[in-house]
């Protein structure tokens, strides 16, 4: 299993660049951020500082979106970082949610996402593709190289992720929810040809080492809020009685709203129908035994990476446990000698 660390491009920015270094310190693998242009600074901009100052992480979107951006300007800034910094990027994507909701927009249709995906990954892996009636083609773009991976929760978007994605993004580490959604993804991915094990499983999740469980719920409960609203958008769709388990759309029953000027944000005083039982399972928290249970019960469910969200008051401890006690734990034991 690989590790990742998720981040508000919060100002100042050097405190980002600052978190992704120290992430990197401690071995975490990828760097992803938030993409909500007039809640956060323009991460676009933050990711150039980040790989100029690391050497190895991969650094990406959690997520984007079609809307927000011309498909070929999204393309041509992973072409760019990449051609700067050596194939060091990943982009995910979603239909949109704060970015475009703050606006007054509504997320894409699937069959935009779906064709966003297909010219922006040709694009930014330096190929031809077909956009608006033209062949387009990054001239200055040789051997490019970035995977797009998506982030869904709805029966139709998993089916796509399972279709056309690299990656499957779960924005949240409850185990049965986790296991129907890879089942789901990898069965759409057989369907289409595909060879099932090739689309790769990212778990999202706020992470928070500590011993203070009413603390720490304090400071992680806004996630159920963040996943409350996709999974509104579902049960508007396919209702309480669909295909998508209970465990997920029971506990928005008495969601009144959202107000996205909290978004993301520890200590959102509109989240109060998050029950404390959907924060445990929804985050990953307590002392660093806790989260290797729940890791390595991930791990045996198919997740390739993990990557926790910081957005609470104990960012850098956490990072110092997981670089230090965590992630060896999970990680194949190597002897010098055997």
């Amino acid at each position: 299993m690989e590790f990742g660390a998720v981040l508000q491009t919060n100002p100042p920015a050097s405190r980002t660049v600052h978190l992704a270094k120290l992430a990197e310190q401690y071995g975490f693998e990828y760097v992803w951020t938030f993409d909500s242009h007039l809640l956060w600074e323009e991460p676009y901009v933050i990711y150039s500082a980040i790989l100029a100052e690391t050497n190895r992480v991969i650094v990406g979107p959690m997520v984007t979106n079609p809307a927000t951006r011309d498909w070929t300007v999204t393309a041509s800034v992973f072409a760019t970082l990449n051609e700067m910094y050596g194939n060091r990027t990943i982009i995910g994507i979603g239909r949109g949610d704060s970015a475009v909701r703050v606006t007054n927009g509504k997320p894409t249709t699937l069959a935009e996402l779906r064709e966003s995906i297909h010219v922006i990954r040709e694009l930014a892996n330096s190929r031809s593709v077909e956009y608006k009636g033209a062949t387009l083609q990054f001239p200055w773009s040789k051997g490019s190289q970035t995977e797009v991976w998506v982030a869904a929760y709805g029966p139709l978007a998993l089916k796509l992720t399972g279709e056309v994605g690299d990656g499957f993004i779960l924005q949240l580490a409850d185990l049965d929810i986790a296991e129907w959604m890879i089942k789901t993804v990898r069965d759409a991915a057989e369907k289409a040809g595909r060879d099932p094990m090739s689309v790769k499983f990212c778990v999202a999740a706020p992470m928070y080492i500590g011993a203070d469980w009413d603390h720490m719920r304090a400071q992680t409960r806004w996630f159920g809020g963040m996943v409350g609203n996709h999974v509104a958008d579902i049960v508007a769709k396919y209702g309480t009685d669909g295909a998508v388990p209970k465990a997920l759309t029971d506990y928005i029953k008495a969601r009144e709203g959202y107000d996205y000027n909290s978004h993301g944000k520890a200590g959102n005083d509109h989240v109060d129908f998050v029950p404390d039982e959907i924060v445990d399972r929804f985050c990953v928290l307590g002392s660093a035994q806790d989260h290797i249970a729940k890791l390595e019960a991930l791990k045996e469910l198919g997740v390739d990476q993990f990557s926790g969200y910081l957005q609470h008051d104990n960012k850098e401890e956490t990072l110092r446990v997981y670089g230090e006690t965590v992630m060896p734990a999970i990680r194949e034991r190597i002897t010098a000698k055997s």
